[in-house]
């Protein structure tokens, strides 16, 4: 009889991983509307173009007969332009003669685009690393942002027999397709990423990594972009659900979640709570704005705890996570047969939040015609449904959230300056994380115990050389971003104190070095780092952009390096 799964070994240690793998190309055309898996076997020469003959035909007058030529030389893929009109770009970026492309690149060829990829070998497919699975979905929601496809990501847990698990997860790579990956995201939990997967297609997928008779499978799904549109916000929703999940795939009955017990100790965010508070108790629109992660949705959540209106719904909609033609069914909701899909009446989320709260997130990504129909509903608290003509009184309390500058997009043409006036009655800023460095440490001790308690660890510390770290990156993903790296730590961990090693590079590479020997110097190089920053963002006004353009370096490099020398920004 075999012994259960060793949490100090992991799954990467008892499951096969043998070399080789192969390569391929997820072809998109017809503005990305349809897909195409292209295999690419060692020493094969596809040819792209608009030509009959071509491997791949695009039938575009931006692509020229034999325009793009790929060739596989083991583990090179090589991209050639074969003189075409348009020319062929890697990554948008226009190549002249042989280019080598490497996985998650996308080849350019008119309107149509390859992005490439590999998988391990067919027998004894290959678990992917926790860096490979943060590259991998980053580059899916990419895709699936840019070119509006749907993506999934399961969580599964693995309780069982050190045997049974690893036969469990053989079968499990051995049945996914090709582009899709398989990682280990803890000792016994897996990452499965499932692009061009709808709701269907990851229930599905699911249900078949759920199937097994010696091993006890939980599991978490997640969806683009119902869930979310960012790595983390996918990741996070997923292990949201795996917590809360019983048995072989199933899942907790959906409902409304409060948010998770209040960490509040920085005197800026207490003066947040104080103003959500006051805002709570009158019938007024309320916008919060703030940087991407820093918890305002739990400042909206908590302004309808704290309403009169607390029993009824609390109801969210991602503005950004739809595009210009759902948006409006989903807001207003549809009639049958509106539009080409619409087999039954549904309502929409204002119809859904009747009685209690509405929470808008990323209001300044509507569009500009909806804005109008929406501004329209604030004065007459009335929806008529796409596809309907019946005028339907609604009763909501509007909260809505950016993290864009609204007064400079209504300067600008791209936000409506009198429905900028109807949500922002009561404007709540909520401050990044960097700026209360005093509530890191304690968020990073909550999170910890309160993900330990789901994975049924004991509770975990942090060693002071992991606390020392955490407070000094500067975390441009806030506290989305904090509470991703505690539960990747508290799992990596295996219930120890979490040390440094157990956090992502990402977040080390944010870490100031602690000068020591030399100290005079660095202090001068450092000073002259400073000084240059603060011209440039000088020079270009404030603008956080123009000043990385100014620079030669990245809007993230920028804030980084903003956050290391305590620049505010402006």
């Amino acid at each position: 009889m075999g012994d259960k799964l060793d949490r100090t070994t992991g799954l990467h240690a008892i499951v096969d991983r043998r070399p080789g793998g192969s390569w391929y190309l997820i072809v998109a055309f017809d503005d990305q509307r349809n897909t195409r898996l292209v295999p690419v076997e060692d020493g094969a020469e596809l040819m792209f173009g608009r030509s009959t003959g071509a491997d791949v035909v695009i039938e575009h007058e931006a692509v020229s007969r034999r325009h793009t030529a790929i060739r596989r030389r083991g583990d090179a893929v090589l991209v050639e332009d074969l003189g075409s009109r348009n020319g062929t770009t890697i990554n948008n970026v226009p190549i002249t003669g042989v280019r080598r492309a490497t996985a998650g690149d996308v080849i350019g060829v008119g309107p149509a685009t390859a992005v490439v990829a590999r998988s391990s070998a067919s027998r004894g497919r290959q678990l992917a690393t926790m860096t490979e699975l943060e590259d991998r979905l980053a580059m899916e929601v990419d895709r699936a942002l840019r070119y509006q496809r749907p993506l999934g990501v399961v969580m599964l847990r693995l309780e069982g027999k050190s045997e049974a698990v690893v036969a469990h997860v053989d079968r499990l790579l051995q049945g996914i397709r090709r582009m899709d990956l398989v990682a280990e995201y803890g000792p016994d939990e897996l990452a499965l990423v499932l692009p061009e997967s709808d709701a269907a297609a990851i229930a599905t997928a699911a249900q078949r990594a759920s199937d097994a008779k010696d091993v006890t499978v939980r599991c978490g799904m997640a969806s683009f972009p119902e869930d979310g549109s960012n790595p983390g916000a996918l990741i996070g929703a997923a292990r949201e659900r795996l917590r809360g999940a019983r048995t072989s795939g199933s899942e907790p009955p959906p409902g409304p979640r409060l948010p998770p017990r209040l960490v509040v100790i920085d005197p800026l965010m207490k003066q947040v709570f104080k103003l959500a508070e006051r805002a709570a108790q009158a019938p007024i629109s309320v916008l919060v704005v703030g940087e991407t992660g820093t918890g305002k949705e739990v400042v909206a959540e908590a302004i309808h705890r704290m309403s009169p209106r607390a029993q009824a719904p609390f109801v969210r909609l991602n503005c950004a996570a739809l595009t210009e033609t759902l948006v409006e069914s989903e807001l207003f909701g549809h009639e049958k047969s509106a539009f080409t899909g619409a087999t039954a009446m549904k309502r929409g989320f204002f119809e859904a939040a009747t009685g209690g709260t509405l929470f808008l997130d990323e209001v300044g990504e509507l569009p500009l015609a909806t804005q109008v129909k929406l501004l329209r509903v604030l004065e007459s608290w009335r929806i008529v449904r796409v596809g309907g003509t019946t005028e339907i009184p609604v009763d909501v309390r509007l909260v809505c959230a950016t993290n864009r500058d609204l007064e400079t997009e209504v300067q600008r043409g791209r936000f409506r300056e009198d429905l900028f006036f109807r949500i922002a009655v009561f404007v709540i800023p909520v401050p990044p994380l960097r700026d209360r460095k005093s509530e890191i440490a304690p968020l990073a001790v909550h999170f910890a115990h309160e993900i330990a308690s789901d994975l049924r660890q004991a509770n975990v510390g942090f060693t002071p050389e992991a606390v020392d770290a955490l407070q000094q990156a500067s975390w441009p993903g806030n506290v989305r971003e904090l509470r991703n790296v505690i539960e990747r730590a508290v799992v990596l961990s295996e219930g120890a104190k979490i040390g440094r090693e157990h956090l992502p590079e990402q977040v080390l590479e944010q870490v100031r070095a602690t000068p020591h020997d030399g100290l005079d110097v660095r202090q001068r190089v450092a000073n002259v780092e400073r000084e240059t920053v603060l011209a440039a963002l000088d020079a270009a006004e404030g603008n956080q952009t123009q000043a990385a353009k100014k620079l030669g370096i990245s809007r993230f490099a920028l804030i980084r390096l903003m956050a290391k020398h305590d620049i505010k920004r402006r």
